[in-house]
């Protein structure tokens, strides 16, 4: 197989060839000759002359089998590589997708996986278990040990980042999308720096939320429970493959990630770090790397064995995912963030909070894309002074019907836009009142703010805008879960069920109810007599402390 032609038709840079100490397996078939020489006359499904295909006498997955042998022999040896199981070759002729072999993105550090879909989500299930076996310690251990890793391959994670970000720049992919790609210098210690914070967290893990003594003798608790194996989808940003997989171990749950076409270099060895980095104990398919966009439809349809689906990405993924699969999906399509400046502004600190909002990392989903101004502004000079600032850096700007004009700016074609880019939108409102109808009939429900000094205006904001995230006097880009204190996060909910804003590990536990009695039955309700009185909790740490 050749280079893979970018949207563009350019082709992408050959795969860079790793290290000996780095070596892991490489995808084969790149550069394979036919597996065998059909000569003409020659039936395709066993080789042999005399008969075509379509009349071929040999019947059954049995016999397939035995026809087929011949060929995958010859495909292994025209590869330079061990043969292929037979029995996938089959699976393959009967519809299942089966492996990496085939799949337009098969690359140098995704070694060739002999397995179904179902076969993944079963055993990062499996390997879930064996690391909630695992006493509190050693799974903070993990995860200190998977931070190290990343530090002490920090150089080939960014040269093969540079490998991803030169290609996409050669396919011709937006601007925003190159933006999220690169993982820029102080990125890896950043992770790191965000993994070791998480595994000093308290172990989220059967954490008693809950306690209550049911009768005499019978007591009930309501503790946390990791959901069970989660399917991230995600575009674009490889960073969110280690914030992913660190707050998955941190939550004891199995985790199948897809990421994009063009972070697979990038996405191939961060998995590869991380998984290596996991004890044998536990297993490396806790975390499954799925390297091809055929697997997404299989992996859709498991809702006996995937728990949750997190798609992180446009509205166009987020939309497709939802419309395709029975598993409960987590997440939210756009990032139509508003930075609302009041009349009572204090003028230096709107220009802060504004300027931060759009410009400390433009393709960010808390991005402001959208800034309202008090009508009052316009006539004092403060609007002029936001605009003035926004495009002295570099920032294009497109108005609503009443900003347009004033400003003599090009009119947006839609409020609901996210320009993930140093572009964005400017209306003019009535009042704080006019700011929440409009967040309301244009926003995405992400991240909005209000910059005022008027505390009467600043709860109003904050009670009525039906936003996951609502600030006052705070920069839009404050609504990260690192920032808040979580860790990490595995993406920002907009969902009204489950979990909202960012989503850290509380985001991926479930409860369950645990009941210790004294052999107590029901017998029709005689046989007890309940009490249902709340009793005390203890911290994890108390409890140690008490032997308990």
């Amino acid at each position: 197989m050749g280079a893979r032609a970018g949207p563009t038709g350019s082709a992408a840079p050959a795969a860079q060839t790793a290290p000996a100490a780095q070596t892991a397996p490489v995808a084969r078939g790149a550069q394979a000759a036919p597996a065998t020489a059909y000569a003409p006359g020659a039936c395709f499904t066993c080789g042999h002359f005399g008969h075509i295909s379509r009349f071929c006498p040999t019947k059954g997955l049995g016999a397939k089998r035995q026809a087929i042998t011949p060929h995958v022999y010859a495909l292994g040896e025209a590869n330079g590589a061990e043969p292929i199981a037979a029995e996938n070759i089959a699976k393959v002729l009967n519809g299942l997708r089966v492996g990496t072999l085939f799949h337009q993105d098969a690359h140098l550090w995704a070694p060739v996986v002999d397995t179904t879909s179902r076969d993944m989500a079963v055993a990062a299930r499996e390997s879930s278990r064996k690391l909630q076996a695992l006493s509190s310690e050693d799974r903070k251990n993990v995860l200190l040990d998977i931070a190290n890793a990343l530090e002490a391959n920090e150089k080939i994670i960014i040269a093969e980042n540079d490998l991803d970000v030169a290609a996409a720049q050669q396919a011709g992919y937006e601007e925003s999308l190159v933006a999220r790609l690169v993982m820029k210098p102080g990125k890896i210690s950043s992770l790191a720096a965000s993994i070791r914070q998480l595994a000093e967290m308290e172990d989220p893990i059967g954490r008693v939320l809950a306690k209550t003594e049911i009768a005499d003798g019978l007591i009930l608790e309501k503790t946390s429970s990791p959901l069970g194996v989660l399917l991230i989808v995600f575009e674009s940003r490889p960073d969110a493959l280690v914030q992913i997989a660190s707050l998955a171990i941190r939550s004891g749950n199995g985790l199948l990630l897809k990421g994009g076409k063009e972070a697979r270099r990038s996405n191939a060895i961060l998995h590869k770090v991380i998984t290596d980095a996991i004890p044998k104990t536990v297993g490396g398919k806790l975390i499954g790397l799925v390297t091809s966009r055929e697997e997404i439809p299989d992996l859709l349809k498991l809702d006996d064995v995937i728990d949750l689906v997190i798609p992180r990405g446009s509205n166009k993924l987020v939309s497709q995912i939802k419309n395709s699969t029975k598993i409960p999906v987590l997440g939210h399509a756009d990032g139509i963030c508003h930075v609302y400046v009041d009349k009572s502004c204090n003028l230096d600190m709107a220009k802060r909070v504004v300027s931060d909002a759009k410009l400390d990392y433009p393709a960010a989903c808390n991005a402001m894309e959208t800034l309202l101004v008090h009508k009052d502004l316009e006539n004092n000079g403060v609007l002029n002074e936001l605009i003035y600032a926004l495009q002295a850096s570099g920032v294009t700007l497109y108005g609503g019907p009443r900003a347009s004009g004033k400003l003599n700016i090009p009119e947006t074609q839609s409020f609901h836009h996210e320009y993930s880019a140093k572009a964005c939108t400017v209306e003019i409102v009535e009042d704080v009142h006019g700011a929440i109808d409009h967040i309301h009939n244009h926003g995405s429900a992400h991240t909005d703010c209000i910059v005022t000094e008027d505390s009467e205006a600043a709860e109003i904001f904050l009670r009525q805008v039906d936003s996951a995230a609502v600030f006052h006097n705070a920069s839009t880009r404050f609504c990260d879960g690192f920032r808040f204190g979580l860790g990490a996060e595995v993406g920002i909910s907009t969902s009204r069920i489950h979990a909202r804003g960012p989503v850290g590990v509380e985001g991926l536990l479930t409860t369950r109810w645990i009941m210790r009695g004294e052999g107590q039955v029901v017998d029709g309700d005689k046989g007890v007599a309940y009490t249902h009185k709340d009793l005390s909790v203890l911290k994890r740490t108390e409890a140690v402390e008490n032997g308990l």
